[in-house]
């Protein structure tokens, strides 16, 4: 295994890993401090259990999943003096606290969890009042560990999910641009394909959002990302029109080429300007300067399209330079909308920017 592949392995789990060690120990010793009993083991595991099931949720979310937890290993504690001890009862256990975690909600990772919790219920030899006051110092620790001393960068997930959105929008187009200049009908399949699948990134980055968004309300050390998370916030609802569009947008160019149509390489420049322009967007949360180039390609690009529908009547043609028009105002909308509370571009209705758009300069005769 070379050092390359073990890096991207380990990229993004080394700071899960020393949150589950520092909520385990920390669970272990507050549990020693408190007298529990010698050896707590069962502090130190609630802490492991509940931090693996809060990773990665909001923290409204993460307590509730911390406290499904807490509940169904107390639960499981209950019934183990109701029906007693053995290998019938273990798989009873087994079989409700999976149910209990389906009922709440759960990811898989929770469902397993629950198991594992009800078997080191049913096994291990503390009384059950020391278990019970080891969930509670386990699930406390995980919670104070999870919002307040560790807290997930919050921008990060964002600036994925934003990565992901454009950077999969800026695939489609340049496929499409690829499709229409050359009557590729593989690229127009491929540029269809693609867009049914920018939809779900865009779910990703609201979720992203809103979830960075609760952590930066609630841990004090990431209040100073709520600015950049409110950048990112405004620029979902442009995304998730673009992330409607580009469909439409890629299955007309499909039927376009299916149809044995000549090829349109101005079209195609047009789209191909577009695609970049989503490329470039991401890139402006950390350098300002780059949303200039965003307008400057998207407007281009919507004035090619303009342009080229004015020379060409043909019904087909108007609707893809109409749909490529439409993405570009959403993609100017979103770029304004990531650098500025209130935009003047932003506010402004799309037919007066549309109106606006520049067309290119007649070719010489």
């Amino acid at each position: 295994m070379n050092l390359a592949l073990v890096r991207q392995r380990l990229h993004g789990h080394l700071w899960p890993i020393l949150q589950t060690a520092v909520a385990a120990v920390s669970a272990w010793y507050i549990a020693v401090l408190v007298g529990v009993e010698h050896r707590p083991a069962f502090a130190a595991i609630a802490a492991v259990i509940s931090l693996g099931a809060a990773f990665g949720e909001r923290r409204q979310r993460a307590v509730q999943l911390i406290g499904g937890v807490m509940l169904g290993i107390v639960l499981a504690d209950l019934l183990i003096r109701a029906i007693g001890t053995g290998l019938p009862q273990v798989g009873l256990l087994v079989v409700l606290a999976m149910l209990a975690a389906v009922i709440l909600g759960g990811t898989e990772l929770l469902v397993t969890e629950a198991a594992v919790s009800a078997i080191l219920v049913s096994t291990l030899s503390s009384t059950p009042e020391v278990r019970l006051l080891d969930v509670l110092i386990g699930g406390g620790v995980a919670l104070i560990v999870h919002t307040l001393v560790f807290p997930p960068d919050p921008i990060t997930g964002a600036a994925r999910a934003t990565n992901a959105v454009f950077g999969d929008l800026g695939v489609v187009l340049r496929d499409a641009a690829g499709a229409l200049a050359a009557g590729d009908a593989r690229l127009g399949e491929a540029a269809a394909t693609g867009a049914e699948a920018v939809e779900a990134n865009v779910d990703s980055l609201r979720q992203a959002v809103v979830s960075g968004s609760d952590t930066a309300r609630w841990a004090p050390l990431r209040r100073g990302s709520r600015d950049q998370l409110d950048r990112y916030a405004r620029i979902v609802p442009h995304a998730d029109l673009a992330a409607r569009s580009v469909p439409v947008l890629a299955r007309r160019i499909r039927q376009y080429v299916r149809g044995g149509n000549a090829p349109h390489p101005e079209l195609a420049d047009a789209i191909r300007d577009l695609g970049l322009a989503a490329w470039e967007l991401p890139t402006q949360f950390d350098e300002p300067w780059r949303s200039g180039d965003v307008l400057r390609l998207a407007l281009r690009a919507a004035g090619m399209a303009t342009a080229a529908a004015a020379r060409d009547p043909r019904l087909a043609i108007n609707d893809i330079a109409g749909q490529v028009r439409s993405l570009a105002i959403d993609i100017v909308r979103a770029s304004e909308a990531a650098e500025t509370d209130h935009s003047a571009l932003t506010d402004a209705p799309t037919e007066e920017l549309l109106a606006a758009l520049p067309l290119p300069e007649p070719a010489a005769a």
